[in-house]
């Protein structure tokens, strides 16, 4: 949500800002319906204070022995138009917020320029791409071989973009989960919590997904959001509230499930467990003083990176340009990790700073020590790491010639004693 107070004082800066969000100036329309929604409010408090010295008067007239009725009948035709008139404010205002909460984020001048992610920034890398002496497999097709990824049971069951994992694989997956739990709450500082994956709209509203993005959600009949990201009720953790300073910054850290309608993704990863409808990750969000949001990205994305590393995997870290980046974000770097059955890195986090955006929306504040009042806080989010996609990450990369899948190092002591996955296992 945009603040309208800095939309009243710099709508020429405003205009420019949207401008490389390609849309085009909003700065009048805001500013026109801004000015109707003030005229009524003012109307309001002017009925309002009529009322009340009306009201003043009609005691004296009593207390005097006079006839006040002509008083009184003045005093509810004021209610009437008071009524009227804070009807008339509530619907502009409504009319308003539907207009700037719809508006993107105000990038930062560290974002690149750029149509698409084709002018994405690379800003660093990890690692070196195994050369294999073999040719190396797709995760589909690793999985197939291996027994232990079945896409025929999980489209009969559910329908397409589903899986179900069996055996050493299902385990490999819960071990990539819990080396991210334990690395991000032992290592990174970050508080583990466990959230509800049902939300209320409001929640949805207050991390940005509402109202734009409802297409790429899955509602239930009873109202409640299937979350598409913990970074919803991880963040809204804070909504309503006025922490102190001395809080900040708040880090935290959830393994859910999540649930994509992918609306948007037709004829795009239909094969494989890239894109599923239902799938897991550990997302890590931060709550912070607003001086410290861009430090906190840096922060953020190493403790993705940290992950990938640990698991040996090859990866780089990418500055989304104006033309890619996200909604709500001011500045978003992409982790893609390599995968040598598709010859290419993919994104396997994305770790974003939203400045106070969200917080605005949800109305999360604090209270700076030394000063008077309230300021918002600004709110980070990031995946540390998507599991489903890093256990593509890890099948790919340590497959063996012979189809089997060598556990790396990092994953042994949740595995139970196994070192490589084999067929069937």
């Amino acid at each position: 949500m945009h603040d309208i107070k800095w939309i009243r004082e710099n709508p020429a800066e405003f205009d420019k800002a949207m401008a490389r969000r390609k849309i085009a100036p909003m700065s009048e329309k805001i500013m026109e319906m801004d000015v109707k929604v003030r005229a009524a409010q003012t109307a309001t408090q002017e009925l309002q204070t009529q009322r009340n010295e009306l009201s003043q008067k009609i005691s004296v007239v009593k207390r005097e022995g006079g006839d006040a009725d002509a008083i009184i009948a003045e005093v509810a035709k004021i209610k009437e138009q008071m009524a009227v008139k804070e009807e008339e404010a509530k619907t502009l205002g409504e009319e308003l917020k539907n207009v700037l909460c719809t508006l993107p984020n105000i990038l930062s001048d560290e974002v690149p320029e750029g149509t698409s992610e084709e002018d994405n920034v690379e800003v660093r890398r990890f690692g070196e791409p195994k050369q294999f002496d073999f040719k190396p497999l797709e995760h589909d097709e690793i999985g197939t071989k291996l027994g232990l990824i079945d896409f025929e049971n999980a489209a009969k069951l559910s329908g397409a973009r589903f899986v179900v994992l069996k055996g050493a694989v299902a385990r490999l997956e819960r071990a990539i989960a819990q080396l991210m739990l334990d690395t991000h709450t032992m290592e990174g500082g970050y508080t583990e919590m466990n959230v509800p994956v049902l939300v209320h709209s409001n929640a949805l509203y207050g991390t940005g997904q509402l109202p734009k993005f409802a297409e790429d959600l899955f509602r239930t009949e009873q109202g409640h959001w299937l979350i598409p990201t913990a970074e919803v009720p991880l963040t809204n953790m804070v909504g309503d509230t006025i922490m102190d300073e001395k809080d900040l910054p708040l880090r935290m850290a959830g393994f859910t499930l999540c649930f994509r309608s992918e609306a948007g993704a037709a004829g795009k990863d239909t094969k494989g467990i890239i894109r599923q409808h239902q799938f897991e990750k550990v997302e890590l969000v931060s709550v912070v003083h607003p001086d410290k949001s861009f430090e906190e990205l840096e922060r953020k994305t190493g403790c993705a990176e940290k992950i990938l590393q640990k698991l040996g995997l090859p990866y780089r870290v990418i500055s989304l340009c104006n033309g890619d980046i996200g909604f709500g974000a001011v500045k978003t770097y992409d982790i893609e990790v390599w995968l040598p059955g598709q010859n290419k890195y993919r994104e396997i986090s994305s770790c974003s700073n939203c400045g106070d955006f969200q917080a605005r929306r949800m109305n999360a504040r604090f209270r700076p020590k030394g000063e008077k009042g309230t300021k918002f806080v600004h709110t980070l989010n990031g995946s540390g790491l998507a599991v489903g996609r890093t256990l593509v990450a890890v099948l790919e990369n340590y497959q063996q010639a012979d189809g089997s899948v060598i556990v790396p190092l990092a994953l042994r002591p949740y595995m139970g004693g196994i070192e490589v996955i084999k067929p069937n296992d």
